[in-house]
């Protein structure tokens, strides 16, 4: 009988092929090209020294073994305990970066790129003929990334704010924390047809003062730049750990999104509407700047 011990690389390679086809399965797509990103990175190169902490399942448990064959699996595994950032869900980012529809060649923006794993997804997809710029608030986390990805030299990565990202127009961005509202900067940079993911959401108001906060409401939703304005779509649930610095969200805001959750009926939106073209009679959500609104775009 064969001992048990440590996966071959060669092994692993295999295990990763299973995990990239389940997780496109939880998540319900069938996505050929993201398949094969999933597949090409290893995971365990963007987590931290094992033995790993699984967040969610079971919670706070640690693995008994340092067997990399154990972390492709749908859990979330923690970076930083200490600020609620971890690894993320596979599952939901399949579902996630299926629906933004990254193309080969694009420039695409990855904020809050953590540690850098899902940033080199984003790599295999937009290829050496694309370009990803990744940004992270956490220092220490931010050079973590630049060097988990160094093998992908179309990659740069920045330690900065995202809420004052990117500086240029670009044809995707994709955003790996909590908001209860975008950036401006997101929206006005955005290429014709560009699209942008981000998660609203707004922590319980029982938590509103407590760090690290995390939405107990949230959504991922979907804005297109299309010629007679900003087409917005819900996709489904989506938690996150909340935003800091600029995007931070402030306690009047937070409460009322709150109240928009409980509400419901952010499935119904069609757009995302700015400044004076608000209607707030019309909207789901809003506040003076933006509102998410239950109205399609003409044409």
């Amino acid at each position: 009988m064969r001992a048990v011990g440590p996966f071959t690389q060669t092994e692993l390679a295999i295990v990763r092929r299973a995990f990239a086809r389940q997780m496109l399965a939880a998540a319900g797509v069938t996505d050929d090209r993201l398949e094969r990103a999933f597949a090409a990175v290893r995971r365990e190169d963007f987590l931290n020294a094992a033995p790993w902490q699984f967040v969610r399942w079971p919670a706070g448990r640690s693995l008994p073994q340092s067997d990399p064959a154990a972390v492709y699996q749908d859990v979330v595994i923690a970076l930083q305990p200490g600020r609620g950032v971890n690894n993320g869900s596979p599952s939901l980012h399949a579902a996630m970066l299926h629906d933004l529809m990254v193309e080969p060649g694009q420039h695409v923006v990855h904020i809050g790129a953590g540690a850098g794993y899902y940033t080199a997804i984003l790599a295999e997809l937009v290829g050496p003929s694309g370009r990803v710029s990744a940004f992270e608030f956490d220092t220490e986390l931010a050079i973590r990334a630049r060097t988990n990805l160094e093998a992908w030299p179309h990659v740069t990565v920045a330690a900065a704010d995202g809420g004052q990202a990117p500086t240029e127009l670009v044809d995707r961005i994709y955003v790996n924390f909590a908001v209860a509202a975008p950036a401006m900067s997101w929206i006005e940079r955005l290429e014709p047809d560009g699209k942008l993911l981000f998660a609203l959401g707004a922590p319980h108001p029982s938590a509103q003062k407590k760090f690290p906060r995390h939405s107990a409401r949230g959504a991922a939703l979907l804005v297109e730049r299309r010629p007679a304005g900003l087409a917005a779509k819900y996709l489904y649930p989506a938690y996150f750990v909340c935003a800091e610095g600029k995007l931070s969200g402030d306690h009047d805001s937070e409460l009322a999104l709150f109240a928009a959750f409980e509400k419901g009926g952010i499935e119904f939106i069609k757009s995302l509407q700015l400044d004076d073209g608000v209607d707030a009679t019309r909207c789901w959500y809003s506040t003076a700047r933006w509102g998410l609104s239950y109205d399609a775009l003409d044409g």
